[in-house]
């Protein structure tokens, strides 16, 4: 189950970066002014908080069915995505990218609840597998552009939204909740609130803001990092720093892996606030390594590539365990939605900071993001009985 579930992620899930993978076509075709290829990205993320924001007003993961949730959001993404091939204007492009984010929020954070209902022991472990799959996809973009000069962006889209539908199929035909179901809700609004108020919750939130603070923005700017670093790298070419940039953002898998292992065997704030202290050193040091050699450079990308996304399962397995069990698919939403609004700040902040004074240091001001939640950690592990801890997979310990 756990290896459908990821698979329907990584399926569903293609439609997000579909638009990235073509954007050199979408300008030629569309003649994209610089900040409308900025909202290519930013209206997905846009749309996902819009969509996560609203079902968790209105319950929406504790009271429809998880399966067909996620089939028919994966059903309304596909058509979104297929929208670009007939779109007459560029805002009608960037409303189906928005429409496609809304969709995204129906599937991911379902996705994580789903998963979470087959596991108690080892839950870190399993949602750390989601979030691979979720990196994975992130990467294939990337990937893409260094193996070919040219795609043919047509097929893109039509193999996405292909992709989605497989996934919506492979989840309602197969997907079921597992042997520990949390208990169902009734609708009530006022549970944003509750949620906002419960402290240990709040802190482990207040964890996944700073480490969102950081995700999105090296994610979406390390190609542009790279290439600017490429003449002191002897790097040469566009196919280069796409293919250091697939690197980076796919070793990522191996850091989701091994933060749920490791939050398994200890505590989910010990290993959330590991990942974080790292992935926080790695943006000062990376600008210190701008001019080479090298193989430092790609050392320490690298280990910023599996530290950044290392500790973002946890929060998900702490919001699972700390929330009201009625309203575990809210709190996920809202997690989610609260935590991907903050990365459009700090993904046009880095932008901003990048065109005045340059990319060397543009990543430095991230660092203060897992500083916040290395904070947050420390003053969740300190709550007598209320520090996650891994080995139970329980709020206990």
């Amino acid at each position: 189950m756990l290896a459908l579930i990821c698979t329907g992620v990584v399926l569903c899930m293609t439609t997000w970066f579909s638009a990235t993978a073509i954007t050199p076509e979408l300008i030629q075709l569309w003649r994209l002014s610089p900040a409308q290829v900025s909202w290519l990205t930013n209206a997905v993320q846009l749309g996902f908080v819009t969509g996560a924001l609203l079902s968790s007003f209105v319950s929406l993961p504790d009271l429809v069915p998880l399966r067909k949730l996620m089939a028919v959001s994966a059903l309304v993404a596909a058509s979104a995505n297929l929208c670009l091939l007939w779109v007459p204007s560029t805002s009608w492009l960037l409303a189906a990218r928005f429409v496609t984010g809304v969709a995204l929020a129906g599937i991911y954070p379902p996705a994580l609840k789903l998963t979470s209902t087959w596991f108690v022991r080892g839950r870190g472990t399993a949602l750390g597998l989601v979030i691979a799959a979720l990196t994975l996809g992130s990467s294939l973009p990337h990937l893409v552009r260094s193996l070919t000069d040219r795609v043919d962006w047509q097929a893109v889209v039509i193999t996405a939204s292909a992709c989605t539908l497989a996934g919506a199929a492979l989840i309602v035909l197969f997907a079921a909740e597992g042997p520990f179901p949390f208990s169902k809700a009734v609708f009530n609004p006022r549970y944003m609130g509750v949620v906002l108020r419960n402290r240990p919750l709040a802190l482990a939130n207040l964890g996944y803001f700073g480490h969102m603070w950081e995700l999105y923005a090296m994610w979406g700017w390390f190609l542009a990092f790279t290439r600017a670093a490429g003449p002191h790298l002897g790097l040469t070419g566009a196919k280069a720093a796409s293919l250091v940039t697939f690197i980076v953002v796919a070793s990522g898998v191996v850091g989701a892996v091994l933060g749920g292992l490791l939050a398994d065997r200890t505590s989910r704030t010990f290993a959330a606030g590991l990942m974080m202290t790292l992935s926080g050193l790695c943006a000062v040091v990376i600008g210190l390594v701008f001019d080479g050699p090298l193989w430092l450079f790609l050392l320490v990308a690298v280990l910023w590539g599996i530290t950044v996304i290392g500790d973002s399962a946890q929060f998900s397995a702490m919001a699972t365990e700390l929330s009201d069990p009625s309203y575990v698919g809210t709190a996920l939403a809202l997690q989610l939605g609260l935590g991907f609004t903050l990365t459009l700040v700090s993904i046009r902040f880095t932008s901003i900071l990048a065109a005045h004074i340059g990319w060397r240091w543009s990543f430095l001001p991230l660092a203060a993001g897992p500083a916040v939640g290395v904070v947050a950690m420390l003053f969740l592990h300190q709550l007598p009985g209320q520090a996650p801890c891994g080995k139970s997979g329980s709020g206990s310990g």
